[in-house]
């Protein structure tokens, strides 16, 4: 009799299958890959000549915050829209279902879904950093590299656990993606992901600290800047991390493997 293969095999091609159905999908691709660096593009073409500078810092590049920035945008997206949509989607189809009635165990279905969406992650913030470096030559900070890691880390773990808690509280795959993009593109703006904001207003700041978003942001930015210390926000991985715990919390208790409400009546509809 063969052996069987190993947990981590088993794993690794669930991340391998998750991550190919992905790339099926054309219109997830370009929203979490091409839309930022799209963005980067415009912005580095609208912004060529000018800086940035927040509160006691000396002033950067533009293109120097912006690549940075855009790429935690980009794993925000890969981990947390990409999760709450694709999650609840299967579980409307019943392939969750389905799944959980294979010899494959549970944690290595969600697994898979939590694997690939990290190397999606990853590739968004390589493409993104890539195309900084080599095309508008911004400075990588090779001290900076362990609290870029950190950072990555921390913030794709914290969006990922975001992801599976929209996915277990919507009741269909239609509400968990207008929670997903209601959700992120607004915070965006109030982030300083796309332009900073010299002097924003006081709501506007305290609004923006309140979420995981900015310090996501913020924390990757400074990990690549060079007038930012050590490249590390204690603060802002703080905030990150009681984001996390709360959101696999909520997720633990509200996450489902059957479809629910009114996809459940329509399924039960159209099968007899």
């Amino acid at each position: 009799m063969a052996d069987r293969p190993s947990s981590l095999r088993l794993l690794a091609r669930q991340i391998e299958y998750q991550h190919r159905v992905f790339w099926r999908t054309p219109i997830a691709a370009i929203f979490t890959v091409a839309f930022p660096l799209m963005l980067l593009v415009l912005f580095a073409a609208l912004y060529s000549g000018d800086t940035v500078q927040f509160a006691g810092r000396p002033p950067v590049k533009f293109v120097q915050f912006a690549a940075p920035s855009l790429a935690a945008f980009a794993a925000a997206s890969a981990t947390y829209t990409n999760l709450a949509i694709t999650t609840s989607s299967a579980r409307d189809l019943g392939l969750l279902k389905r799944f959980r009635g294979t010899p494959l165990p549970p944690w290595i279905l969600l697994g898979g879904r939590l694997g690939s969406s990290v190397v999606l992650a990853v590739q968004a913030v390589v493409l993104m950093l890539g195309v900084g470096i080599l095309v508008y030559g911004i400075d990588l900070q090779v001290s900076h590299v362990p609290a870029a890691l950190m950072t990555f880390g921390v913030g794709v773990a914290v969006f990922a656990a975001l992801g599976l808690a929209v996915a277990g509280l919507a009741r269909s795959a239609e509400s968990a993606q207008a929670i997903a993009n209601f959700t992120i593109l607004p915070l965006a703006f109030i982030s300083d992901v796309f332009i900073p904001v010299a002097d924003p207003p006081r709501w506007m700041e305290v609004l923006g600290g309140i979420f995981p978003l900015k310090h996501f942001v913020r924390g990757f930015h400074d990990a690549f800047s060079p007038v930012a210390g050590i490249g590390l926000r204690w603060g802002s991985l703080l905030v990150m991390a009681a984001w996390g715990v709360g959101a696999l919390l909520v997720a633990l208790r509200s996450f489902g493997w059957e479809p629910r409400g009114s996809t459940k009546r329509r399924r039960r509809a159209a099968a007899g």
